[in-house]
């Protein structure tokens, strides 16, 4: 086997607010495991909040490859992945999960059959997914939950958390009468004090949101806990279910963990987890970062074992580099092809520079030159 990796930029179309920062672009590295004539695909965005910058992410495939090339299959390689054993015990989450991930595109292309047959499911996979609206003034909220809901999408996260909780509420009343057909989650990303946790849970529940993630900042479980133990809607853990031991932590404490691959480690992790939670109370929901549909896929491919859905992450970008999970009309879905089942989508020619305001441009496909390396800002999601 063979191990290449190159890097691009993703840009956002527009600046995606949440309460701690404000993504407008991100690096993806993109692995390739090469193997008898075929190719598999994973990729791993950078992110400030997990500690997992690009070069950081390059180092690692860097002292991986010579292991990971000495394999004599991508099948034993993904065996040995999943079980942890050496030299993928220890590397970070986001970089297990996309080494995975193109192991699993490469023995599904080997096997003729899609990954979610390979990890149990003969049926394909279709899941409505929510479509984030970042922290905007209430009209310009309005407008987007308008145009989502015509395009098809009946699921709208919204993110909250400024310093006026007002603010916050005007932002989810607007939505709710531009979209009142949508069922509504919010997202705090641990914003709120406890008094104000308990305080507004009620309110926002009023107002017609259905479930609310991390609604204070993560490292109390406990009270985590007690919030979701009281609350009139679902509280479902972001941050404080990081992986396995943090969401065993909180079983049957609260009502959901949101389980993104970068974050737990990857598509066995979240069986495991899955698992583990059987039974308990606390049910899945799918996350991610803002990514491509190469980043996404691996995700789609587990949908259906989840209740809630928040698989938007290439539908924020001004130019996917990949394609072949949907999502464009509130729906993602698995390809009807071998492996993960995206494919290259069209090079665009880079247009200008973008000044201020929403970011467009277009971004080169898997195999391009890498974009100039730059800091980036810190990131939403």
């Amino acid at each position: 086997m063979r191990l290449d990796v190159r890097t691009v930029r993703l840009r956002l179309t527009e600046p995606l607010r949440i309460s701690r920062s404000v993504t407008v672009e991100r690096d993806a590295v993109q692995f390739a495991v090469r193997h008898g004539g075929l190719t598999g695909h994973g990729e791993a965005v950078s992110s400030a909040y997990l500690r997992l910058p690009a070069d950081l992410i390059r180092r690692e495939a860097d002292g991986l490859r010579p292991d990971l090339e000495r394999h004599p299959d991508p099948e034993t390689a993904l065996v040995e992945l999943q079980r942890g054993a050496a030299p993928f015990k220890g590397l970070p989450a986001g970089v297990l999960a996309a080494v995975e991930a193109a192991l699993l595109d490469l023995v599904g292309k080997r096997a003729g059959a899609p990954v979610h047959q390979l990890l149990g499911r003969i049926a394909p996979v279709a899941a409505a997914t929510a479509r984030t609206i970042g922290i905007e003034p209430p009209v310009r909220a309005a407008v987007q939950a308008s145009r989502l809901a015509a395009a098809g999408f009946d699921v709208l996260k919204i993110k909250a958390g400024t310093a006026d909780p007002a603010e916050d509420l005007a932002r989810v009343r607007a939505v709710r009468e531009s979209a009142p057909g949508a069922r509504l989650l919010l997202d705090p990303n641990g914003a709120w004090t406890e008094d104000q946790a308990h305080r507004l849970l009620p309110v926002f529940a009023a107002a017609g949101v259905e479930a609310v993630e991390q609604p204070i900042a993560p490292g109390r479980p406990a009270v985590l806990a007690a919030l979701a133990e009281r609350s009139p809607i679902p509280v479902i853990a972001d941050e404080d279910a990081v992986g396995y031991e943090d969401v065993c932590r909180l079983a049957g404490r609260v009502h959901g963990v949101n389980l993104k691959l970068a974050k737990c480690g990857g598509v066995h992790q979240v069986l495991r987890i899955q698992a583990a939670l059987h039974g308990s109370g606390t049910e899945l929901m799918l996350g991610c970062l803002a990514a491509s549909s190469l980043g996404i896929a691996p995700a789609v491919h587990l949908a259906d074992r989840a209740r809630w859905i928040d698989l938007d992450g290439h539908l924020l970008l001004a130019h996917d580099p990949w394609q072949g999970i949907g999502g464009t009309d509130g729906t993602v879905r698995t390809p009807d092809r071998a492996g993960l089942g995206v494919l290259p989508a069209p090079t665009l020619t880079p247009g200008p520079t973008p000044g201020p305001g929403p970011v467009g441009g277009a971004r080169p496909a898997f195999g391009a030159r890498p974009a100039p390396a730059r800091p980036l800002p810190s990131e939403a999601r």
